[in-house]
C-alpha cells in the first residue's frame, strides 16, 4: 500500500496540469497552492518520493525474503524474489501509476497535504542526495540548471497551440492569433510597416488651403509633413487636430500656423521588434511612428493598427482580397510576387516555409539556388514546390507555389 501511495503520488504531481493548478490556486483552492509549492522544488519532491518508495520496497523485500526462508529454506530466496517482483510491479507501480495518470489533478489535490509533511521530513536526506548527484554529474561535465529557460517555455507554448487542432474556422483563427502573439518578440517592424513608396505625406511649404485639401482627400488620420525633400519629416499632422484648428480660424485660414498643431516626428529603428514597439506605443500613448534604417533614411511608417493586424489578421473577411501579391489559381497553386515576405505567405496560406533566413520569396529562392535563376526552373523547399515564372531586373518577379508533402 505504501509503495502504491508513493508511486501514485509521483505520477499525480508530475502529470497534473500546471495551468489548471494555477487557476485553482487563484480561485482560492488551498491544496492547489500546496501542489504548486511542491512542484516549485521538483528535484526535492521527486527525491523524497523516490526515497520513501525505495525504503518501503526494500523493507518489504527483506521481510518477504526472511519469511520465505523460514518457511521453505534456501529456496525461499527465489520464491520471495518472484513474489515481490509481481507484487511491486503490478500493485506498487503499474496499477497506481495508471490510476494516478488518469486522475492526476484530483489525486494530486487529495494527496498534497500528506505529501507536504512527508517531503518535509525526508527533505534533509533528499537534499544531501541531490548534492551528491549534482557533484557526480559535474564530474562528467553535466550542469543541472535550476531555472526554467524562457526559450523552452515559449516552445512548449507553441507545441501546446499546435496540439489543439480543430476543423472549426474559429479554432483555426484562435490558433493563428496565439501563434502571432508568441511571434511578436521575433518579428521586426520592417516586416509590417507601410513602405515609404506607399506613404501619404504632404509638403509642409504648400499653401494652407492646399494642405487642408490633401488632408481631406487622404484616407488616413495621421499624415507626415516634409520640408525640402520627402525624407525630411518635420512633423505629423492629425486630421482631428486640423479640424479643430480650422474651426478656431474659420475667418483667417491663411493665418493658420501648422507648426503649432503638428506633433514632433517619432523615429524608430527598423530592427525594433513588434513587442517592443507595442509596449512603446502603450507607454507613449501614441499610434504612429516613422521607421528609419541604420543610416537614418526613412523606410516607412508603422502604426498600432499594423501591429494589431499582425495579431488578429487583416480587418476583412477575405485575407486574399487584401493581398495583391498572392493570387490563388484553379489548380490549387498560387502565383506569388517575388518581393512578398515569406512570413506573410505562411500567415496567409497557413504554410511553414523557413523564416530564419531571407525575408522575401526572391531571397529565399536565390539563397537556396546560390545563383540568380532562369525562368521555368522548379525546386522544392521544405515540402513546397516552387516554379519560377518570371525574372525581371535580376530578380524573381513571379513564382508559382504549391504545397506538396515530401515522399520520404
Amino acid at each position: 500500500m505504501l509503495s502504491a501511495f508513493f508511486s501514485g503520488s509521483e505520477t499525480a504531481l508530475t502529470a497534473a496540469s500546471r495551468p489548471r493548478m494555477h487557476q485553482l490556486e487563484r480561485k482560492g483552492e488551498r491544496r492547489a497552492g500546496i501542489v504548486n509549492r511542491l512542484r516549485d522544488r521538483r528535484d526535492r519532491m521527486i527525491g523524497a518520493i523516490l526515497l520513501g518508495n525505495n525504503l518501503v520496497n526494500i523493507l518489504a523485500s527483506a521481510l518477504a525474503t526472511s519469511l520465505f526462508i523460514a518457511a521453505v529454506g534456501e529456496a525461499g530466496v527465489v520464491y520471495a524474489t518472484v513474489a515481490m517482483t509481481v507484487l511491486v510491479l503490478v500493485f506498487g507501480e503499474i496499477l497506481p501509476k495508471t490510476y494516478a495518470f488518469r486522475n492526476a489533478e484530483g489525486l494530486a489535490l487529495r494527496l498534497s497535504p500528506v505529501l507536504r509533511v512527508i517531503i518535509s521530513v525526508l527533505a534533509p536526506i533528499s537534499d544531501f542526495i541531490q548534492i551528491v548527484i549534482r557533484g557526480t554529474l559535474r564530474l562528467f561535465g553535466v550542469e543541472i540548471r535550476g531555472d526554467e529557460n524562457w526559450t523552452e517555455t515559449i516552445e512548449e507554448l507553441r507545441g501546446a497551440i499546435e496540439l489543439h487542432r480543430g476543423g472549426d474556422a474559429s479554432v483555426q483563427t484562435e490558433r493563428a492569433m496565439l501563434r502571432s502573439i508568441l511571434d511578436l518578440a521575433d518579428v521586426d517592424v520592417e516586416l509590417v510597416m507601410r513602405h515609404r513608396t506607399d506613404v501619404v505625406a504632404i509638403d509642409a511649404d504648400l499653401p494652407t488651403s492646399k494642405i487642408i485639401n490633401e488632408v481631406l482627400d487622404s484616407p488616413y488620420t495621421r499624415i507626415p509633413l516634409w520640408r525640402g525633400e520627402p525624407d525630411n519629416i518635420v512633423g505629423v499632422l492629425h486630421a482631428k487636430v486640423l479640424l479643430r484648428a480650422i474651426h478656431d480660424h474659420l475667418d483667417e485660414l491663411d493665418n493658420l500656423q501648422f507648426k503649432h498643431i503638428v506633433t514632433p516626428p517619432w523615429f524608430i529603428p527598423e530592427t525594433t521588434t513588434l513587442l517592443d514597439q507595442l509596449q512603446a506605443f502603450r507607454r507613449r500613448r501614441e499610434h504612429f511612428a516613422l521607421v528609419v534604417d541604420e543610416y537614418g533614411a526613412l523606410m516607412g511608417i508603422v502604426t498600432l493598427e499594423d501591429i494589431l493586424e499582425e495579431i488578429v489578421g487583416d480587418f476583412t473577411t477575405d485575407l486574399h482580397a487584401t493581398n495583391t501579391d498572392i493570387h490563388p489559381q484553379d489548380d490549387e497553386t498560387y502565383l506569388i510576387d517575388g518581393g512578398t515576405h515569406v512570413r506573410l505567405i505562411n500567415r496567409s496560406l497557413g504554410w511553414g516555409m523557413p523564416t530564419d533566413g531571407p525575408k522575401t520569396l526572391n531571397g529565399l529562392i536565390t539563397e537556396y539556388l546560390e545563383t540568380i535563376p532562369d525562368s521555368n526552373i522548379c525546386l522544392r523547399i521544405n515540402g513546397y514546390r516552387i516554379e519560377i515564372v518570371q525574372i525581371q531586373d535580376n530578380m524573381i518577379k513571379t513564382a508559382k507555389l504549391s504545397e506538396e508533402p515530401d515522399l520520404f
